[in-house]
């Protein structure tokens, strides 16, 4: 497994890419599990729950996810008023899709790793009834709702090219990309 270079939004070729519509996967072959292996390890070392391929320049149709939502680590040691470390829950999604979502919807702080150290407030569905295909590419589908149902359509939305504050007034957009700019240019 290989921690890959994950695509930011102040980077003007990146941003090119990140803009692009990924391409559907035929086969879920050892190919692509490296690829999800890759992906996993990359977003555990960001660290972030979700990432799309795109985001790392691999313009196919894959998701991975960690919700952090794994069983107690009986290993771990645990200081005195802090969570529990979890066992790591990872998910696999090939060729995602929605097949349908609620009227209902969900008001979530958002962030991303293609835009670092930024956040803001998304609307999205509450409630889809989901397809994809896993790990082993079998065809899974079910109904998600809460923070699995927020990212989920998140990450969907990077493998058609939009971007989390693409869903945002332009006054808040631009302000995104702003604070983004200066941030990437302090750390350089």
């Amino acid at each position: 497994m290989t921690v890959r270079r994950i695509l930011t939004v102040d980077n003007a070729a990146d941003l090119a890419v990140l803009k692009q519509v990924s391409t559907p996967v035929e086969t879920v072959d050892d190919g692509v599990r490296a690829l999800m292996d890759d992906m996993l390890e990359t977003m555990y070392a960001a660290p972030g729950i979700g990432l799309a391929a795109v985001q790392i320049g691999e313009l196919k149709r894959v998701v991975v996810m960690d919700l952090g939502d794994g069983a107690p680590d009986p290993d771990a040691e645990t200081p005195e008023g802090e969570e529990p470390a979890r066992v790591p829950n990872p998910r696999f999604f090939v060729n995602p899709e929605v097949l349908w979502a609620s009227q209902e919807t969900l008001p979530y702080e958002e962030g991303c790793l293609s835009i670092p150290e930024y956040f803001d407030s998304v609307e999205r569905p509450a409630r889809a009834r989901v397809r994809y295909l896993d790990r082993e590419g079998r065809t899974v589908e079910e109904e998600i709702d809460g923070l699995y149902a927020v990212c989920f359509q998140h990450e969907l939305d990077h493998l058609n090219g939009v971007l989390f504050i693409d869903h945002l007034s332009r006054l808040r957009r631009d302000r995104a990309m702003a604070k983004v700019r200066k941030a990437a240019r302090m750390a350089a």
